[in-house]
């Protein structure tokens, strides 16, 4: 791999010519910039990013706090990856780095820098946080802190965060209208962790819902599942073993409608026919299981990369700081209801 020394030679110039080349381009005149990027093409001139980074006094690399208990087996949800994969496309395509942040756990450290200290260890410009609804402090410590954040379904502040959600209310108000206009008053929810925001506002959106059209809820009938498929099946036999029994249930992830699903079937049970059912998210499978999930859609790209453009916008410090975002939800009707 050339050097930038024969890059410098073999375009007349001084290395640091070349330098601002790169690093900072509006300083040099178009023609020289086109002769240097020219030659560096020809000889496969690539610049050094650590030197790249001390010069410009940016990493390019935005790092990733993705805090959702990964000790879980099921931690790979697809939801979060969906939402991974738009991120990192949106801002590969800017030319920005995202990289995954591992808690500092350093002898003495404070439990609440574990986070800040990865973030100033590896020089990131800024931070996208996914979080499990823990409000883990070491997470929230970032929002005091002077690093641009970006927090998905997350409440945090600071004079540089913002966040990006969905109408979570609002999409669980058109599942549970969705069962009382088919007919259904005897309701029930499988809801995510209490701690965590989107599913608060799914259930607070499932009340509402309920209260506007004077149906009476058993609390009984909400049951605290955690996002994840087994939660769902050990929810719906809770709902199953009622009597009597709900007609319909409203879960608060798909993946816990599914596992609602299996334990339908296990119980010789079928949706709609026997119990209706709506789940929230729109993953891949909801649409092949049989008899295909009927759902609430969230924008999975949407959310990718509406975070992509927050930090973006944030690092070009042409602009302030901008508010929380909510992406609108829709409902998908298939054969569970």
């Amino acid at each position: 791999m050339s050097s930038i020394r024969e890059l410098a030679r073999r375009c007349g110039v001084s290395v640091a010519t070349v330098s601002r080349v790169f690093n900072t381009p509006e300083v040099v005149s178009q023609l020289t910039r086109q002769h240097v990027l020219a030659m560096a093409a020809e000889i496969g001139y690539l610049p050094n990013e650590s030197a790249r980074t001390l010069a410009t006094k940016k990493s390019n690399m935005v790092g990733l706090v993705w805090d959702t208990d990964h000790r879980r087996p099921g931690w790979r949800h697809p939801f979060l990856q969906d939402i991974l994969v738009a991120l990192k496309s949106a801002l590969s395509a800017q030319g920005l780095h995202l990289l995954m942040l591992a808690p500092d756990q350093s002898a003495g450290l404070d439990s609440r820098q574990r986070f800040l200290r990865a973030v100033q260890r590896h020089s990131v410009d800024g931070v996208v946080i996914i979080d499990n609804g823990s409000r883990d402090p070491a997470v929230l410590a970032l929002g005091d802190a002077a690093v641009p954040c970006v927090a998905l379904d997350l409440r945090i502040t600071g004079p540089t965060c913002t966040s990006i959600t969905s109408d979570n209310v609002g999409g669980a108000r058109l599942a549970t209208q969705h069962l009382i206009e088919r007919g259904h008053h005897r309701i029930a929810t499988i809801t995510g962790p209490a701690r965590n925001w989107p599913a608060a506002e799914r259930l607070a959106g499932f009340r509402s819902a309920l209260d506007e059209a004077g149906i009476a809820l058993d609390e009984a009938d909400v049951v605290a599942g955690d996002f994840y498929l087994d939660s769902g099946f050990a929810a719906m036999n809770r709902l199953l073993a009622r009597d009597p029994r709900p007609t319909a249930v409203f879960a608060a992830g798909d993946e816990m409608a599914i596992g609602a699903l299996r334990a339908l079937h296990a119980a010789g049970l079928r949706a709609p026919d026997d119990v209706a059912l709506v789940g929230f998210d729109d993953i891949e499978i909801a649409a092949l299981i049989p008899p295909g999930l009927t759902t609430i859609t969230q924008d999975k790209t949407g959310i990718g990369t509406a975070a992509a453009e927050a930090i973006m916008s944030m690092l070009s410090g042409d602009a302030p700081t901008p508010g929380p975002t909510t992406l609108p939800t829709t409902l998908v009707v298939r054969g569970t209801t």
